[in-house]
């Protein structure tokens, strides 16, 4: 039987490695994160790893539609890819997106068409992203959030978003953290 993961990984491949080699490595290194906390997630491991890859292919450019990659990349995989609906609702809110949605003026748009999943989900992927530097290595949330706004400006519609979505990229870590931390005490 397939798992998700052997069938995100060659798709992520496939629309990022050459177009966007840069962010490929990105998603990489966020489905690297998201194998160090496996333990969290018991059966749902194999989904936040294949969201984890997914999660940024709405930058290809045969995909981006909107300039919104959170959407463009959902409906890719629910339209195109007959992605898992889960993987699917994933990318569409990762990193607290629907901040993001709302400045563009599409978070109708992106809440009609894609229910948010679990919060322990959504938590999890906000997570491996908010750790991962764009070329896939370990960072922090905060030296991530910085990086984010160094990069497209603070007075960009990006630096503005993660600047809001700052408390709760942060609180998002921090349960993350938490129920790391709790799973690994001893019984």
């Amino acid at each position: 039987m397939s798992t998700l993961t052997e069938w995100a990984y060659p798709l992520a491949e496939s629309l990022l490695a050459e177009p966007l080699p840069r962010r490929w490595r990105h998603c990489l290194g966020v489905a690297e994160r998201a194998r160090t906390i496996a333990l969290i997630l018991d059966q749902d491991a194999d989904l936040l790893e294949a969201a984890a890859v997914l999660h940024d292919i709405g930058y290809a450019p045969d995909l981006a539609k909107t300039g919104f990659h959170p959407l463009d990349g959902a409906r890719y995989l629910r339209d195109v890819a007959d992605a898992d609906e889960q993987v699917v609702n994933l990318v569409a809110h990762h990193s607290c997106s629907w901040l993001e949605a709302d400045a563009r003026g599409l978070r109708a748009e992106l809440d009609g068409e894609f229910p948010r999943e679990s919060e322990p989900l959504n938590d999890a992927l906000c997570y491996c992203d908010m750790n991962t530097t764009p070329d896939g290595m370990p960072t922090n949330p905060v030296d991530r959030i910085n990086e984010i706004t160094g990069r497209y400006g603070p007075d960009s519609l990006i630096g503005t978003f993660i600047r809001r979505a700052e408390p709760e990229i942060l609180a998002s870590t921090s349960r993350v953290l938490e129920r790391v931390a709790a799973k690994r005490q001893p019984m």
